[in-house]
């Protein structure tokens, strides 16, 4: 037999060899056990929480039923739904265990997406446009104006300021839909007389026309409107200034313009 064979054979079969070998094994087995049991409590291993169903909640009552079962939340986006309560919960990842079948352990975060009541939109640069152009642009951004008139050598018609409760706003900056911009449009023939139009018992929607017409500034006033469809179908109770057959007043001049829905054709003029 080969001499080496014969000590590598003593050696193996050596108490010191298989000593060794044993502490190695031993030592394999240990680390393979302290990561097994290391793995099951940091991963909650067989922990099971039903996902709660939060579509329609509120955002609110919602953190709190997350947050006694253990879990986590994160808001992901709001969407603009005026048909729901501010922070009602639309949906959520994961879905509820009873539609979706799945659990999950603690710790885990369920995204929410929740309604808002207020759609957001960017302000347009007016500035230099003319005033027909300015007005079309901010009704097609469901926008409100008011337009205020300022002497000026040039630019007349064009936008010199725009204004949102009371500062100036630049372009791009985000205002919820329906807010009401004030335009300062330059005006050359401040004293130009324009002829005071009758305008009781006109619809609102012909009186705005012969005042866009005008190009004039102008307040609308119904205080038993509630909504659009209100406004629509509401009828001109009192002017300002009163209609005197002849009369004239300066173009800058405002007009205020009084509205009433249930309008029936009998209401004096002059009703204060």
């Amino acid at each position: 037999m080969n001499p080496l064979f014969t000590q590598i054979k003593a050696f193996i079969l050596s108490k010191y060899f298989l000593k060794q070998l044993g502490l190695i094994i031993l030592f394999y087995l240990s680390v393979v056990f302290i990561m097994m049991v290391f793995l099951r409590f940091s991963t909650n291993h067989g922990e099971r929480i039903e996902v709660p169903n939060l579509v329609g909640k509120n955002a609110e009552e919602a953190k709190v039923i997350l947050e006694d079962l253990g879990l986590e939340y994160q808001i992901l986006d709001s969407i603009y739904d005026p048909s729901k309560p501010s922070g009602t919960i639309v949906s959520q990842n994961p879905s509820a265990t009873t539609s979706s079948l799945l659990f999950v352990k603690s710790g885990r975060t369920v995204a929410l997406r929740l309604t808002k009541r207020t759609d957001m939109v960017e302000m347009p640069s007016l500035i230099h446009r003319q005033l027909r152009f300015a007005q079309n642009s901010l009704q097609s951004r469901g926008l409100k104006w008011l337009i205020r008139y300022k002497p000026t050598n040039d630019a007349n018609g064009s936008v010199l300021e725009q204004l949102f409760k009371g500062n100036r706003i630049e372009e791009g900056a985000r205002i919820p839909v329906g807010s009401t911009i004030i335009l300062i449009v330059g005006e050359n023939d401040k004293g130009e007389p324009i002829a005071i139009p009758d305008f009781f018992g006109l619809a609102y929607s012909d009186a705005k026309f012969i005042l866009d017409t005008l190009g004039v500034s102008v307040s609308y006033i119904c205080n038993d409107c509630i909504s659009k469809e209100d406004t629509l179908a509401s009828r001109v109770i009192i002017q300002s200034p009163e209609y005197i057959e002849g009369e004239t007043v300066p173009k800058s001049t405002p007009f205020t313009i009084h509205l009433r829905k249930d309008f029936n054709g009998y209401i004096e003029n002059e009703e204060q």
